[in-house]
């Protein structure tokens, strides 16, 4: 809990020193530290598609990391105010918020248990909003500890009431999300929408591809597709590590899982190995 505490605190720290395009998909090399730990301690079989996972989710940060736009230089929170109230964000953040109060309070009663989507679309479409308040946030702290006090401004706490508001959200369904459905399966997809939409956003408050060439824009994006590649092989090789069929379905009661039965046939899954035995 302490490790993860202060990982978190970092990841907050490092959106104020360096563009949202750069710090999200830097996310999954937290899930190669996790695969490898659990390999030297855990004692689970690394299967070899999940070593060239992750060597893609390595091969595809780095070339983000050598490509990544400069930090924009920001003086006063009021300057990232008036980026947030330019009309390309403004019509982003009202179609995001608009589109996430149609998936809560229309699809989430009646598609919430059988459609992943609904619960994870809300996370990634509030998360992204969440993560431009945090950078803010980040800046708005950095700027105050640097001598210039930013509390003083009421954009400092409108940002961040809207964090804690979206983070609470997202935290929240992403939960349920979690409760309902196979890990293994919510985490890749949520990885995917998070981090795409975060970009989209990023992009359009910050203008982050403005100040780059076409050469390094596509270089970041092959980047990324990479990432996901080896985010996804990672999680497929989990599956078939497990014993798992790629071709399963993608709800996965939690009962089966945690009492290790066999839903098709009712046969505890141990039974099952010492009759193959």
């Amino acid at each position: 809990m302490i490790t993860m505490i202060v990982g978190e605190i970092a990841n907050f720290v490092a959106y104020a020193f360096a563009p949202a395009l750069l710090v999200t998909p830097l996310g999954a090399l937290s899930i190669i530290i996790s695969a490898v730990l659990a390999h030297i301690i855990l004692r689970e079989k690394l299967h070899i598609f999940g070593v060239l996972g992750c060597v893609l989710c390595v091969v595809g940060s780095t070339a983000i990391v050598l490509h990544a736009p400069q930090e924009r230089e920001i003086e006063s929170v009021t300057e990232l105010w008036q980026m947030a109230m330019e009309p390309a964000f403004l019509l982003y953040a009202t179609l995001v918020i608009t589109c996430a109060i149609i998936l809560i309070f229309h699809f989430i009663p009646q598609y919430g248990q059988t459609h992943i989507m609904v619960y994870i679309g809300v996370c990634s479409l509030l998360g992204s909003l969440s993560v431009m308040g945090v950078k803010a946030l980040g800046i708005a702290m950095k700027l105050t500890l640097s001598g210039v006090n930013q509390l003083v401004y009421p954009q400092t706490w409108i940002f961040a009431i809207i964090v804690a508001t979206f983070l609470l959200t997202q935290l929240n369904y992403l939960n349920k999300a979690l409760d309902t459905f196979n890990t293994a399966v919510v985490s890749p997809i949520y990885y995917v929408m998070f981090t795409s939409l975060t970009i989209l956003a990023s992009v359009i408050m910050f203008k982050d591809w403005d100040r780059q060439s076409p050469t390094q824009v596509i270089t970041e994006l092959c980047g990324f597709v990479t990432i996901l590649s080896g985010t996804f092989l990672l999680h497929k090789t989990k599956d078939m590590v497990d014993g798992a069929s790629t071709s399963s379905p993608i709800r996965l009661a939690k009962h089966v899982e945690e009492d290790g039965y066999n839903g098709l046939e009712g046969i505890p899954l141990r039974r099952q190995e010492s009759m193959r035995s």
